[in-house]
């Protein structure tokens, strides 16, 4: 008979919370700001994108905001949320970048060396209807589209419904980030609704306009071969 010892699993560790990793951060601990980067990249990331409008300048702006938040984190203190203080110091950096006025350009990256196996993806896509080409690429042009609408938004709207909407942070955590009352943070949210709404309404429209085209080259080439098919060329056509 198995003994008790043998019957019971060792609990797995419980993660350590933000403050647990800030306090070994502040020692020195680099593997603890490690973690503390790969937890709150993607908020942070998302909040110095909706204010410079830029992958490339967002993620400049992150990495020199992590700088800051590792030279200085043994001034946070435990009684704020990590995440909004670092929300605090990336927002900071990215509007010191806008006031500098440097250039946003977005690079393309260069995916070559990573080509994926397309025979294996094949593969999971018809097990995932999901993931048919089609429905990805539909996908990935309403992501566009929205992100096309989402930067249109007056910068004051644009970070609150970043924060609020997209990573859905409370409203009082953004009125922290952000330094502004709570009324205000709910005033501009509803407002940056209601102006993507009328954008994406805007847009498509007008994709529904242009969907299922039918000029220009494809009117060209069942024409050419309509008129192939009875004998005649285009100059005959039109002769």
């Amino acid at each position: 008979m198995a003994s008790v010892e043998t019957l019971v699993r060792p609990r797995a560790a419980a993660p350590l919370t933000d403050h647990e990793l800030a306090a070994r951060a502040a020692a020195g601990d680099g593997a603890a700001f490690t973690t503390i980067m790969r937890r709150h990249n993607r908020l942070l990331f998302r909040t110095a994108r909706g204010i410079l409008k830029s992958d490339v300048e967002a993620e400049d702006a992150l990495q020199e905001a992590y700088l800051r938040a590792w030279r200085a984190i043994d001034g946070f203190r435990a009684e704020a949320k990590l995440s909004t203080w670092l929300a605090r110091i990336v927002i900071n950096e990215s509007l010191a970048r806008l006031r500098r006025g440097r250039g946003a350009q977005v690079i393309p990256l260069d995916n070559s060396a990573t080509e994926p196996d397309h025979d294996a993806m094949e593969d999971r896509m018809e097990d995932d209807p999901d993931r048919q080409p089609e429905r990805v690429a539909m996908r990935g042009e309403l992501r566009h589209l929205m992100e096309a609408c989402i930067d249109r938004l007056p910068d004051a709207f644009r970070s609150v419904f970043m924060l609020r909407a997209v990573e859905e942070m409370s409203v009082e955590d953004v009125a922290i980030a952000l330094d502004l009352p709570e009324a205000t943070v709910r005033t501009r949210l509803f407002r940056a609704r209601s102006l993507l709404r009328e954008g994406l309404s805007r847009d498509i429209d007008v994709a529904m306009s242009d969907a299922f085209s039918f000029d220009g080259e494809r009117c060209d080439r069942i024409v050419a071969r309509v008129l192939q098919s009875m004998g005649l060329s285009t100059s005959d056509a039109t002769g």
